[in-house]
């Protein structure tokens, strides 16, 4: 079929809605979220960051709201109960609307670590071989020395 007759357009008489496309959007995202949910199970893959996090947060609601406070009252427990809702309601919009923002910041982790580990290996590889660390230039004349800091050579 052609665009044209696959999708008509107002007709006489009748305006275009304006939101159909950001209606169309959001209906598509939650079946697309449903299916997801209903794949899932024991021992599937892990997924994009953001459903991981959303994994999290509801996990630990469930935790923190089934936890049986013997020293506080029913009272107590509901407000609990309550303002663990009240997050889990903040944080999982913003989980869905953002999902790329959490495998950007997952990466980001990923190459901070990776970084570290390789300026830990080498320094650990100078220290079993005894050699020295790089000595930072003397101050020139002058120059006050910078009190309380420390350079940290990383080569």
């Amino acid at each position: 079929m052609s665009e044209a007759t696959e999708r008509p357009g107002p007709g006489p008489g009748r305006e275009p809605d304006p939101d159909a496309w950001e209606r169309a959007c959001a209906e598509d995202l939650a079946a697309e979220n449903a299916r997801r949910r209903a794949a899932g199970g024991p021992g599937e893959q892990p997924g994009s960051a953001a459903e991981e996090l959303r994994k999290l947060v509801e996990a630990v609601a469930d935790k923190v709201s089934s936890f049986q406070l013997p020293l506080a009252g029913a009272a107590a427990q509901g407000a609990v109960r309550e303002i663990v809702e009240q997050a889990k309601a903040a944080a999982l919009p913003v989980i869905e609307r953002n999902p790329e923002v959490f495998d950007h910041l997952a990466s980001a982790g990923s190459e901070l670590l990776a970084a570290y580990r390789a300026a830990v290996t080498r320094q650990e590889a100078r220290w079993t071989r005894d050699e020295p660390a790089h000595e930072p230039p003397a101050p020139r004349e002058g120059e006050a020395k910078s009190g309380g800091s420390e350079r940290i050579d990383l080569d």
